[in-house]
């Protein structure tokens, strides 16, 4: 049997603090980092999405970064082959793979080794679950529908993301099987550890309205009117994630900007609070750290540990 593969996993909720304590240990454990960021696979999305600077990515080989164009969408399936073939690559030339990123479906796929069930090859289904998204309430309709169907879904689904929702009911509808039932699981290669950072609500909410207003300054707006310029419409599933969908009625002059701001500061606390779904503080598998009370040398030490490395700090 071959040898498990050493895997670094970083988590946590936006804003956290994963991108500067992940450039710090990967410098430090000679490792190089894999996004698990769903919104950072797409290209021309930089500011909205928080994205590693290239000043940053150049200090770490970074993956998994501006593999598309927000109009042709990655599957979880996508993500997750190309997520290992990168863990491979990398240990294979004798570096650390680190995973980060705050997507806990596509960080559980990797570590749970989910066998995601097929693509459902059904237009006319999927064109009638869509049709009834355009009507008025219609993606509460399709979340109820889902609740029913597959209440374990309905819990660790983003309700919010009309295309996730739509993919699970499609799985449900086509085979008559629940989409968690069908979610079958295999053990990864993997020797894994994994760090969650976490801080209080109240600091995490000051530190997520800062982002927001820096992403303002860094000129968030004009990346959004590039987008649009660019022909990227609002109903593409990349142009209605967070931090771009709350501007919408901004642009069609429907609200001032101050107002879309505080929305969108809304909702990433809302999505905060969803992100902590993924993971519980009670796993005792995630090693849960502040990131301002992380002693760096003991942490790695402890991680050479438990993943077999011979790193010194």
């Amino acid at each position: 049997m071959n040898p498990l593969i050493p895997l670094l996993v970083i988590i946590g909720p936006t804003a956290v603090g994963k991108t500067a304590l992940s450039l710090t240990l990967a410098e430090l454990l000679n490792g190089e980092i894999i996004s698990s960021d769903s919104r950072l696979l797409y290209k021309g999305m930089d500011i909205g999405t928080a994205k590693p600077s290239a000043a940053e990515m150049a200090q770490v080989p970074h993956h998994l970064i501006d593999v598309t164009t927000p109009d042709v969408t990655w599957s979880l399936a996508q993500y997750k082959a190309a997520a290992m073939a990168k863990i491979e690559e990398i240990h294979a030339r004798g570096k650390l793979p680190m995973l980060v990123g705050g997507t806990g479906q596509y960080v559980r796929a990797l570590l749970e080794g989910w066998q995601i069930p097929p693509q459902p090859s059904d237009p006319e289904l999927r064109a009638r679950l869509e049709a009834r998204l355009a009507a008025e309430d219609g993606l509460q309709d399709l979340v109820t529908e889902l609740t029913t169907l597959d209440p374990a879904s309905a819990e660790l689904v983003d309700l919010q993301n009309p295309r996730r929702v739509i993919r699970a009911l499609e799985v449900c509808l086509s085979s008559g099987e629940k989409f968690s039932d069908l979610r079958r699981k295999e053990p990864p290669p993997y020797k894994v550890y994994q760090l969650g950072l976490n801080r209080p609500r109240p600091e995490l909410h000051e530190r997520i309205g800062l982002r927001v207003d820096l992403m303002l300054e860094a000129g968030l707006i004009a990346e959004i009117q590039a987008l649009l310029d660019a022909g990227y419409d609002w109903s593409l599933p990349a142009m209605s994630g967070l931090g771009y969908k709350q501007f919408r009625p901004y642009f069609a002059e429907d609200c001032s900007l101050a107002d879309a701001v505080e929305i969108v500061k809304r909702d990433t606390r809302r999505f905060v609070r969803r992100q902590a779904n993924w993971f519980s503080p009670n796993n005792p598998d995630i090693r849960w750290h502040h990131p301002a009370e992380i002693d760096l040398k003991q942490l790695v030490t402890e991680i050479n540990t438990l993943l077999g490395l011979s790193i010194a700090c």
